[in-house]
């Protein structure tokens, strides 16, 4: 009876055993009814705080579905089918990568690794989205278009969770990973030269691609502080004009929250160079900003009047600031320590003359990495940057409607180059400068040099005196 008390009722999936499917499949209906909510309940709150006449519940909970089908990079149009609206709040992009990629990691910790169940919890996530498609899929102000959308759905959502299960098995050597994978990575380090190679320099090479990636957003953080400051009475003013009930602030302030990680984004791409585009034919840039009419909302306030370039190409210092975390992380790696010890030794010949003897360096972490393994890796790692920055670029950016405001925020293939160009012109010669400082005074010193040379003397002098006696003994007659 008591073994009968001290048993579970109910098994619960878990780490002690393998989670069944239909477990994996409840975490992403929860996953995904998560991220529903997050954007829900400030909508729904204030569409009971501010009911209107021609607003009902089921409007309000269309609008609930338009901006999470938008927040997953999922494309609609306007009531008439051909006005597209494609511009992602990332926001709610960024609550859902973060959730999923959490899920991702707790599924990589599992023993052993179950490559199948991000697919379970992806398809369990696809189900609330058909749901939500369906939604917004009849007539109304915003409607879905259900293929493109699911297919946006399952690419961010199968990114973040594989993401997050990889980077948890991130240990090729034991046997978390496919097999299939880990040949594939061994025939690549095949075809490299060894002394060109950074090896082991992988997760040093993310982590700088990462740093600068950070240092990129701070930079557009920076950006948007400064124009936040000196056009904060403008945007006030476009508030006011807008709507002048608390209702009123409150939902811009929704929105504008919504979209500040778009607003840092293109403030990033302000500070590299190329800018961003506020509808067609138009630009803002540190060399020049070329505007036309604006509707009122205040981060549009926010933007610079028209001119030349001035004090604003100030800006293009601080992604040159951002390249030095990244350059002291890369010459970090690279720089492994070393030990130095005195190798050679005995007088006797069967033990060597001690001639040889010379300070040998034993590497205690790994050799250091050659120069142009540094620079491979400093460049990769500007590289890896420049892509991330593009594809932040592509999803910051869009449509609001057809015509003049069908071109809205960064251009990817302009933002990604010089997110990359940026950070090599640092990374480069900082992670060589980096490396050459660390690895300064790896070599023998002074001291050791002269031990090592009195060594060498005392063993050349005990040889010669051998040889000698050795020589003189055999010129005495033999003993009778």
């Amino acid at each position: 009876m008591t073994q009968l008390m001290g048993r579970p009722i109910l098994g619960v999936p878990g780490e002690l055993g393998t989670r069944p499917l239909l477990a994996d499949l409840l975490t992403g209906v929860r996953a995904g009814l998560l991220t529903l909510a997050a954007i829900g309940v400030p909508v729904l709150g204030l569409w009971v705080f501010t009911p209107y006449a021609d607003d009902t519940a089921s409007s309000a909970g269309r609008l609930v579905c338009a901006l999470w089908v938008l927040g997953h990079g999922g494309p609609l149009t306007g009531s008439d089918r051909t006005t597209p609206v494609t511009l992602t709040p990332l926001l709610p992009t960024l609550f859902t990568v973060v959730l999923l990629y959490r899920t991702g990691v707790h599924v990589g910790r599992r023993e052993p690794v179950q490559w199948r169940a991000p697919l379970v919890v992806c398809a369990g996530y696809l189900g609330v989205a058909a749901a939500v498609v369906a939604g917004c899929a009849s007539e109304g102000p915003f409607r879905a278009r259900p293929l493109l959308d699911l297919v946006a759905v399952a690419g961010v959502v199968a990114a973040a969770l594989l993401g997050g299960t990889a980077a948890e098995a991130a240990h090729p050597e034991q046997g978390r990973w496919p097999q299939w994978l880990v040949r594939s990575g061994v025939r690549l380090r095949t075809w490299w030269p060894d002394w060109a190679a950074p090896v082991g320099g992988g997760p040093a090479v993310r982590r700088a691609a990462a740093a600068g990636g950070f240092g990129l957003v701070a930079a557009g953080g920076l950006v948007l502080i400064a124009a936040l400051l000196v056009g904060l009475g403008a945007a006030g003013r476009s508030a006011r004009t807008v709507d002048e009930s608390v209702a009123g602030y409150v939902g811009l302030l929704v929105a504008c929250l919504l979209l500040l990680p778009n607003a840092v984004l293109w403030a990033t791409s302000y500070a590299l160079g190329p800018g961003f585009a506020v509808g067609a034919d138009t630009v803002v840039a540190p060399t020049g900003t070329r505007l036309g009419p604006l509707p009122d909302f205040p981060l549009l306030a926010l933007l610079p009047d028209g001119g030349g370039a001035g004090w604003r190409l100030v800006a293009c210092a601080l992604p040159l600031l951002a390249g030095v975390v990244p350059a002291v992380l890369i010459g970090r790696a690279a720089a492994e320590s070393r030990e130095w010890t005195l190798a050679g030794g005995g007088t006797d010949q069967e033990e060597g003359d001690g001639l040889d003897a010379k300070l040998v360096a034993e590497p205690a972490g790994g050799r250091p990495w050659h120069p142009a393994a540094t620079a491979l890796a400093a460049l990769g790692g500007a590289l890896l940057a420049g892509g991330g920055a593009a594809l932040c670029a592509w999803f910051a950016g869009g449509a609001l409607a057809g015509g003049r405001m069908s071109e809205l925020g960064p251009v990817p293939w302009l933002a990604g180059p010089a997110a990359a160009g940026w950070l090599t012109v640092v990374m480069l010669p900082g992670a060589l400068v980096t490396r050459w400082w660390l690895t300064r005074g790896s070599g023998p010193s002074w001291r050791d040099r002269c031990a090592t040379l009195a060594f060498r003397r005392a063993a050349l002098t005990r040889l010669t005196l051998h040889r000698t006696l050795t020589r003189a003994a055999d010129l005495l007659p033999p003993r009778r």
